[in-house]
């Protein structure tokens, strides 16, 4: 009997089932390539925050212990892949005589470094020219001595007076700051910037130097086995914090530990909750809406499951065989669709990652794809067995005609609208309180080991999510209800004198058509959100690029250098279109020491892109023209503002150096407005000022760096020829290079993957959501189109009543879908602004994928109406026969 049953359904309900298995093939297709994908993401930021870390360890010997001890400890440590001891000395000076003239730079420091320390860090130094072993001289302290290898200068140690050595060669230390970070120290305190003058030396040479010299220490430097770390970033990062902390206990006080490799993987673990979290926001309610699309699939169908229970009542079987029965389909339906899912997942995973585990490993790829298996197994049950349960235990001949949508709701209308009006403003209230400035979704403080996830922040755009939708279901309702003589007037075009029935029949059959309206408007705000976030992402990761970069490309050089006297014939090159010249100084505002820079505000904009987010107090353009107008005017970070109790207007003396006396000079400004962001700036407090002010009150217009407006084309080539034309006098960095490297690591893995996923469902959903309810519901009433024929009805009024029905699905789901999902990208860029840096001044709408989304659930509405107008065309003799 089972078996007969199943091959009846798939000969007779063929369409039924095949929707049914799409919309559980979509719920777990997404889940297991969303799972796979965010395992193997959160592997690949803990893979790149590892190899951004040129030494694991930095151990600092501390005053009175042996180094050897301390050498012998770490390298004893579990985990160590090796170690070497480095020397650290502090010098006042260096000097060198070159042509005739002797330079002079301030304090700075000489490493002794032991053999094979290159090879084991290879990272950590970069030869720029000459030998790359010997004595090593840092790129901008060969700038300030105007030194190139073979000239000889002096290092100036305290106690030992002035060394001799002969350079070798020039070097770039990429990874400078954490090279000369206080170990031991939390972020806030440690140095602004690593030191301008460093040589480095052989250990023998570096020991022989620095006898009887004060204030050397030694650091072992580590390099660890990273391979047995946990591939999630917050696991790993706890690893290697215990790790790090064993030894300093192990070490009773003779060892610090610079944790570099943790402080790498305590931004990946933060990037990674990020990630989660856009697993949440942007992937659950695709699979929500693909269980939604499988339960209205079921519920099409229900009238004739009823019908089907009805007969089999009569033929004798018992409710528990009946029960059988539906199990088989459910059963059916699970299976087939789930394997079909995860078919799709494999597909996608190797279309557009190479892979069907989209990288992941083995067991966390089948653990998700179980998953994901299970979970359609779930919505099988719960959209077909379910409804056959209840079905067969409650439904009555008033229950049927409640379902059938013969008689309306009775209750007041503020029962009906309250619980959606409530949602919705418990939606807005959420929205408001997560999305203020001082809200933080994810709370990893630095160096703890514990993270947290402001989780309730989700209901703000859950709860907006489902009262807009029941919000939606009860206007289509109304309008079906009390809107017959409006729906009369757009049908009479269509089916001339059935324009009155096909009201009445659309009014009757009220609850089928909204259920299809509110799938499609879910369906359609799921691809707008989903893009939106993604198209919005993807352009302010370029504004962080060009902001960190400051231009198409740039050049920036040491203090003292003059690559190009009056800003230009040495960097215009073919292909450079302009050249804008940029001062950098340091300014003291009280006791505070912040970055100064000078512009040229007629010009600055034909380099570089000024957006009005980038200030407040006035637009770009504005805030320009005040800067020229009145060259005394200065911008001042918002945190400086706030510090200082300013007001527009005020005076603000700023301490710069004079360029004559090289001491402090006061300098009077005017705070004119207010600076959030500038191309080159740091993130925290600068100021910006007219350059030819700050030229005439230090009495110098040096340049700190140089931006290049290449018309957005050939960055590369064009920052690789001035390289060679400038050899080590300055930095060359052009957009590209820099795209890569900005950013958190969750900008590295590219959250275009995780959105090309959202996006290939989205449009699936979207037709499936416009399509397969229409069409099921246009088969099931075949037999009403048979009537209709049977009283008179042409082909043409058939033809106009199916387009009726057509049209106004088409059009309440797209409108409904593009205001919820215009509220739903505003919602989920506000809550999530920590992902954005910087923060969005607007949405970016990806208007070709929308159209895309839009044809996609237009095209499957018109092949649902073609096979509704078929349908009806057929005898109606035979079809009353059939049914």
């Amino acid at each position: 009997m089972i078996g007969s049953w199943a091959g009846g359904l798939v000969r007779h309900r063929t369409g039924r089932l095949l929707a049914a298995l799409t919309g559980i093939a979509l719920a777990v297709g997404l889940v297991a390539a969303l799972g796979s994908f965010l395992t193997a993401s959160k592997a690949t930021m803990t893979q790149r925050a590892l190899r951004s870390v040129a030494v694991d360890w930095q151990v600092q010997v501390q005053p009175g212990a042996a180094p050897n001890t301390v050498l012998d400890l770490v390298r004893k440590t579990p985990g160590t892949r090796a170690a070497l001891p480095v020397g650290y000395a502090r010098s006042t000076g260096f000097t060198a005589r070159v042509q005739g003239s002797t330079q002079t730079t301030g304090p700075g420091m000489v490493l002794g470094l032991p053999d094979g320390y290159r090879s084991l860090f290879p990272d950590a130094i970069r030869t720029l020219s000459g030998s790359s072993t010997g004595v090593l001289l840092a790129q901008q302290t060969a700038s300030n001595l105007h030194a190139a290898p073979g000239d000889t200068i002096g290092v100036q140690l305290p106690g030992v007076g002035a060394r001799q050595v002969r350079v070798d060669g020039v070097v770039d230390l990429p990874q400078a700051d954490s090279l000369f970070q206080t170990v031991g120290a939390p972020s806030q305190s440690q140095p602004t910037a690593p030191p301008d003058n460093v040589v480095l030396l052989p250990a023998a040479r570096f020991a022989a130097l620095t006898q009887g010299a004060t204030g050397t220490t030694t650091q072992i430097h580590t390099a660890r086995d990273d391979t047995r770390l946990p591939s999630d970033p917050a696991a790993a990062f706890n690893a290697v914090t215990r790790a790090a902390h064993n030894v300093e206990a192990r070490s009773t006080g003779a060892a610090l530990v610079g944790d570099n490799v943790g402080a790498a993987l305590d931004s990946a673990r933060q990037d990674a909750l990020y990630a989660q979290i856009l697993f949440l926001f942007l992937g659950v309610p695709g699979a929500v809406l693909a269980a939604a699309l499988t339960a209205a699939v079921a519920s099409a169908g229900g009238e004739r499951r009823r019908q089907e229970q009805g007969l089999l009542r009569l033929r004798g079987l018992r409710p528990r065989q009946i029960t059988v029965l539906a199990g088989v389909e459910a059963v059916l339906i699970g299976l087939v669709g789930g394997l079909t899912g995860l078919g799709i997942a494999a597909l996608t995973g190797r279309l557009a990652f190479g892979s069907a585990s989209f990288g992941a490993g083995a067991s966390t790829w089948a653990a998700w794809y179980g998953a994901a298996f299970v979970l359609g197994a779930a919505v099988a049950a719960g959209a077909v067995l379910v409804p056959a349960l209840r079905d067969l235990r409650t439904v009555t001949v008033a229950d049927t005609r409640k379902e059938s949508g013969a008689r309306g709701s009775r209750s007041p209308w503020w029962m009906r609208y309250g619980l959606d009006f409530a949602l919705l403003v418990g939606s807005w209230l959420i929205f408001r309180a997560s999305s203020g400035s001082q809200y933080a979704l994810v709370l990893a403080p630095e160096g703890v080991p514990s993270i947290s996830v402001s989780y309730w922040a989700f209901l703000g755009p859950a709860l907006l999510w489902i009262g807009a939708a029941l919000l939606l279901w009860r206007l289509t309702l109304l309008a079906l209800a009390h809107g017959r003589p409006a729906v009369a007037r757009l049908a009479r075009p269509l089916t001339a004198t059935l324009a009155g029935t096909t009201a009445a029949t659309l009014s009757r059959r009220r609850r089928p058509l909204a259920r299809s309206v509110v799938l499609l408007a879910l369906a359609v705000s799921f691809a707008i959100s989903t893009a939106v976030f993604n198209a919005t992402y993807r352009q302010q990761a370029e504004v962080d690029a060009r902001l960190t970069n400051g231009a198409d490309v740039t050049v920036t050089e040491p203090p003292g250098a003059r690559v190009a006297p009056a800003a230009g014939s040495t960097l215009k090159v073919s292909g450079v279109r302009h050249v804008e010249p940029l001062q950098h100084r340091f300014a003291y505002v009280g006791s505070d020491l912040q970055d100064l820079y000078g512009v040229r505000p007629g010009s600055i904009g034909r380099a570089t892109s000024l957006q009005d987010a980038y200030f407040a107090g006035g637009t770009a353009g504005r805030l320009m023209r005040k800067l020229a107008q009145s060259p005394d005017n200065l911008l001042v970070s918002a945190e400086t503002v706030h510090d200082f109790q300013l007001s527009p207007g005020d005076t603000v003396n700023l301490r710069i150096q004079d360029a004559r006396t090289k001491a402090l000079r006061t300098v009077a400004f005017h705070y004119a407005g207010v600076v959030k962001e500038f191309p080159t700036a740091p993130k925290d407090s600068f100021f910006v000022a007219n350059a030819s002010y700050i030229a005439t009150a230090t009495g110098s217009d040096a340049v700190g760096a140089f931006l290049l407006d290449t018309g957005g084309t050939r960055q590369k080539q064009i920052a690789a020829q001035l390289r060679g034309r400038l050899g080590t006098s300055a930095t060359v960095t052009d957009l590209t290079q820099t795209r890569g490297t900005v950013g958190t690591s969750l900008t590295s893995v590219d959250l275009a993957g995780l959105t090309r996923i959202e996006l290939a469902f989205a449009v699936l959903l979207a037709a499936g959501g416009g399509g397969l309810v229409l069409a099921l519901g246009l088969a099931e009433r075949r037999r009403t189109f048979a009537i209709a024929t049977v009283l008179g009805a042409r082909t043409r009024q058939l033809r106009g009543m199916v387009l009726t029905e057509a049209l106004l699905l088409t059009a309440g789901g797209l409108a409904g879908g593009a205001l919820i999902g215009w509220a739903l990208s505003e919602m989920l860029v506000k809550v999530l602004t920590g992902v954005f840096d910087p923060p969005p001044a607007g949405l970016a709408v990806p208007v070709a994928y929308l159209a895309l989304t839009a044809a996609a659930a237009v095209a499957a509405v018109l092949a649902a109406t073609a096979n509704g107008i078929r349908g009806a065309r057929r005898p109606a003799v035979e079809e009353l026969r059939d049914l």
